[in-house]
């Protein structure tokens, strides 16, 4: 008991993140399955033909080819404007910050199947053919939110004597904000960029109402559960949760090595 006081915090993560996994390693070791029927929900055979031949079932690799071309472009866009709207929000004061500020939250607020249903009735106002450039708008409103909040947090958390003493030594403007504020500010805004790759990846109701023809990875997924998800998927998604774990254990990588250079000056 004496134990368990001491480490029941650790011991809850612990639980967390188990939880939080078990579904994870259910994919992709159902990725190494081969059903014998149309449902793969129960493990048959180990085989490796649905990695050897991600391509296999018609349609898969191009929605999720559209999905990652969609995610790319809202992100960068969405993440060059909520950056500058975060600097904006932190560092100045103007007429309708406040207001500014509550309508970056909306987004966030708003159930999905509003937002989904609303840009729907504007596009079709405005006649704008849907397809794969109304999804992208759609992603962009949506992401530039999180944006928002990610590198505000980030600025916020920022130490101002180090922008201070770059002044002090005669930095300008421009060179304050290229070698000080800009590094310091770089990991928020790349976490910022891989929230909102995985929220638009990963987005289904928005995409569904204004997709029109086009068909992402979640539409294909939600209409391959009708008639069984084939086994790519599975591959797929663990191929697309291991690129996400590399770039995760990358990014700590290289910060703990700044942190030991750091140390060792």
């Amino acid at each position: 008991m004496r134990f368990i006081r001491r480490n029941l915090l650790g011991l809850i993560a612990i639980l967390v993140l188990v939880y939080l996994f078990i579904p994870i390693a259910v994919v992709a070791i159902l990725s190494f399955n081969n059903p014998t029927g149309k449902f793969n929900l129960a493990w048959t055979q180990f085989s490796t033909d649905a990695w050897t031949n991600l391509c296999g079932v018609p349609g898969v690799c191009s929605s999720f080819v559209t999905s990652i071309q969609i995610g790319i472009i809202a992100t960068i866009v969405a993440t060059a404007l909520g950056t500058m709207i975060a600097f904006a929000l932190v560092r100045y004061r103007f007429r309708g910050r406040s207001t500014t500020n509550l309508l970056i939250f909306l987004p966030m607020a708003t159930p999905e199947v509003v937002m989904g249903s609303s840009l729907l009735a504007l596009f079709l106002n405005l006649r704008f053919p849907l397809g794969q450039w109304t999804v992208v708008i759609a992603h962009i409103m949506f992401i530039i939110s999180f944006v928002v909040v990610t590198v505000k947090a980030r600025l916020q958390g920022l130490d101002p004597r180090l922008e201070e003493a770059a002044r002090d030594l005669y930095a300008n403007p421009r060179a304050t904000f290229r070698y000080v504020t800009l590094p310091l500010v770089t990991p928020g805004i790349a976490g910022a960029a891989l929230l909102g790759f995985s929220l638009s990846f990963d987005d289904f109701i928005i995409s569904y109402f204004n997709a029109g023809t086009l068909v992402t990875f979640p539409i294909f997924i939600w209409g391959a559960a009708q008639r069984g998800i084939p086994v790519q998927v599975n591959a797929l998604a663990t191929l697309v949760f291991i690129i996400a774990l590399l770039i995760v254990l990358g990014s700590q990588l290289v910060n703990y090595r700044r942190r030991r250079k750091l140390m060792s000056v």
